[in-house]
């Protein structure tokens, strides 16, 4: 593949999964690679190498995410900007690590651990759901449940008001979408706003009468000796509510898909379960259902010998550096065993994944007791993408599996 052949300003270049052979070629001939802006006008810098991606995300005070945002998009100035840098994922510190202390109790490995067993209680429970019938689609009834009932608990969500979160996420997320976004940038404005109203009539609900969950936490909660703004706390549920359950539902979705295409290595798995940790961070690597984030430079500075001038956007592209040839041997391959494995799916430094520790958990409990109870699932159909140049996403993706035996009987 030639350098004027890739585009990844448009999500049609990612409709059949990542470009692999584009990022190869990047990584080759251009690590730090000046790319036209096809659709939003102007450029940005690529960044697809492992160590100048986290050279990039280890410094903030020259590559910032509150200065324009952290995606390519059309609202990195003006109102919509303002708007954009009350999200935490936009922030810049000291104020992203004062806004971070105020949840991150929620997500330590302590917590994650305390809830363990209520996780695996879920994850068995949405196999209930199937394991009877033979057939699902994997992403809505399996995938997609999980992160979507834990994070909705945590908050202090109704469960059976999780469908709206699904459904606001898929239109913030899938803005690129024909089938979330209806061709216009409005759908995502619009299910951000539904999102902020819902959160409002939340916090009046938490305000007369408090409880232990997340959205209680932060009406209480202060920064600086002041309290959350009611835009500070819409944000906050917002980003709690969509990256608590979109990126570990691909991840989950992306890694089945993984395993029906290296059926080797999902053999050694189900041979061997002890090797489900290290299949866990296989995934990570191997699906970066983050694609990139964009950061916006501080003042004039060097890159690998180009020159990045102050206000140039700066992509750091994940699933790129998780595919490096210098730092992972045989990166293009899917290895449930590998070791060491240093991938960045998570991010690096201060924006490191909050929920990192609660997505690990829930990626281990639903695949252990999926190949536990559903051990011939194969794919039934073909693997609907979301088309997009941000999100590694998979919307449908059918399955069949034997029908469980206990299941079907009580059917019966």
């Amino acid at each position: 593949m030639q350098l004027s052949d890739i585009d990844l300003s448009s999500p049609d270049f990612f409709v059949n999964g990542w470009p692999h052979e584009a990022f190869k070629t990047l990584r080759a001939q251009a690590p730090v690679f000046w790319h036209q802006d096809n659709r939003f006008g102007g450029g940005f810098w690529v960044v697809s190498k492992y160590n100048d991606v986290t050279a990039v995300q280890l410094d903030p005070k020259t590559y910032s995410s509150y200065r324009g945002g952290t995606i390519l998009r059309k609202f990195d100035e003006g109102e919509e900007l303002e708007g954009n840098r009350a999200i935490m994922l936009n922030m810049d510190a000291p104020r992203h690590t004062r806004f971070r202390r105020l949840v991150n109790i929620g997500f330590s490995p302590k917590m994650v651990s305390r809830i363990e067993p209520h996780i695996r209680d879920i994850a068995a429970k949405i196999i209930d759901n199937v394991a009877a019938r033979g057939e699902c689609d994997f992403v809505t009834e399996i995938a997609a449940e999980l992160p979507l009932q834990v994070i909705v608990e945590m908050i202090g969500v109704p469960i059976e008001d999780r469908h709206k979160v699904f459904e606001w996420s898929n239109r913030l997320i899938g803005f690129d979408d024909p089938e979330y976004s209806n061709n216009s940038e409005e759908a995502g404005r619009i299910a951000s706003m539904e999102m902020f109203m819902y959160a409002n009539e939340l916090a009046a609900k938490r305000r007369s009468a408090p409880r232990d969950d997340l959205a209680t936490g932060l009406l209480e909660a202060e920064v600086d000796g002041e309290k959350l703004t009611e835009l500070e706390f819409d944000s906050f549920f917002l980003l709690l509510a969509v990256a608590g359950n979109e990126t570990t539902r691909n991840l989950v979705s992306g890694g089945m898909l993984a395993l029906f295409e290296n059926p080797d290595e999902r053999a050694r798995l189900q041979a061997n379960p002890a090797l489900m940790p290290t299949a866990v961070e296989e995934m990570l690597r191997w699906v970066s259902p983050v694609m990139y984030f964009r950061r916006t430079a501080t003042h004039d500075t060097e890159l690998r010998g180009q020159k990045i001038r102050e206000g140039d956007r700066v992509t750091i592209w994940y699933g790129s550096a998780n595919r490096d040839e210098e730092v992972f041997d045989h990166a293009d391959r899917f290895d449930v065993g590998r070791t060491p494995n240093e991938h960045i799916a998570f991010g690096l430094g201060h924006h490191f994944c909050l929920g990192a520790n609660l997505a690990r958990m829930e990626i281990q409990a639903i695949f252990e007791e999926l190949l536990r109870r559903l051990p011939d699932i194969q794919l039934a159909g073909p693997v609907e993408r979301l088309r997009s140049n941000f999100i590694h996403g998979i919307k449908r993706m059918p399955v069949r599996f034997t029908p469980e035996r206990a299941y079907a009987q009580v059917a019966r």
